[in-house]
């Protein structure tokens, strides 16, 4: 079974988070929701409280197949100051594992050096990371290499669906489009770049 770890930090985008966290355990993929501290609920960017299950620092990185970061600015600003998931991200990017971000969370991607060219965001965060390689609305989701970017709650299910295609296959990710009424996510709206 596939293993995602999904870190959650004061003023996370709620429907980035919850939509990542559903989609994903829809085709049965293990998702791990951790904190960055012993605080296990933790207060979304519009007030709404997400349980996590265990705290960031806990999480062993070798049974991990993927992280995948949930955006909101001040969420995204903790990712990114926090000592363990600077770690983290640049361990799995050393073993080739997936890493993916959504919306102002490529900045925390950005900090930690393993940001690949290609890449999007939410629109002016591009201005805190770097304008080259910023493909903006020209797709929904944006991989490079093992790296996945993508825009903001919008495009959070197209996001997700995305990852489950990655971990699970085409088959799941039909299956689970479908079901979600989701057929406005079709690969002309990616941009996949493999190294």
């Amino acid at each position: 079974m596939s293993r995602v770890l999904v870190p959650l930090a004061t003023g996370f985008e709620e429907i980035e988070a919850v939509t990542i966290i559903d989609v994903l355990r829809r085709a049965e993929i293990e998702v791990l929701v951790a904190s960055l501290d012993a605080q296990f609920l933790v207060k979304g960017a519009n007030g709404i409280v997400v349980q996590a299950q265990s705290q960031v620092k806990d999480i062993n990185i070798d049974t991990l197949d993927m992280i995948v970061l949930p955006g909101g600015w001040d969420g995204a600003y903790a990712l990114a100051d926090d000592e363990n998931i600077q770690r983290i991200l640049k361990e799995m990017n050393e073993k080739g594992r997936y890493i993916s971000a959504i919306c102002a969370a490529p900045f925390a991607l950005h900090k930690a050096g393993v940001l690949k060219h290609h890449y999007t965001c939410y629109p002016s965060a591009e201005e805190q990371i770097r304008l080259d390689g910023f493909m903006g609305d020209k797709a929904m989701v944006v991989e490079d290499g093992n790296i996945m970017t993508s825009r903001g709650p919008g495009t959070s299910i197209c996001f997700a669906l995305s990852i489950v295609k990655k971990l699970k296959g085409d088959e799941m990710y039909q299956m689970l489009k479908a079901g979600l009424l989701a057929n406005f996510c079709e690969e002309a709206q990616s941009f996949s770049l493999k190294n």
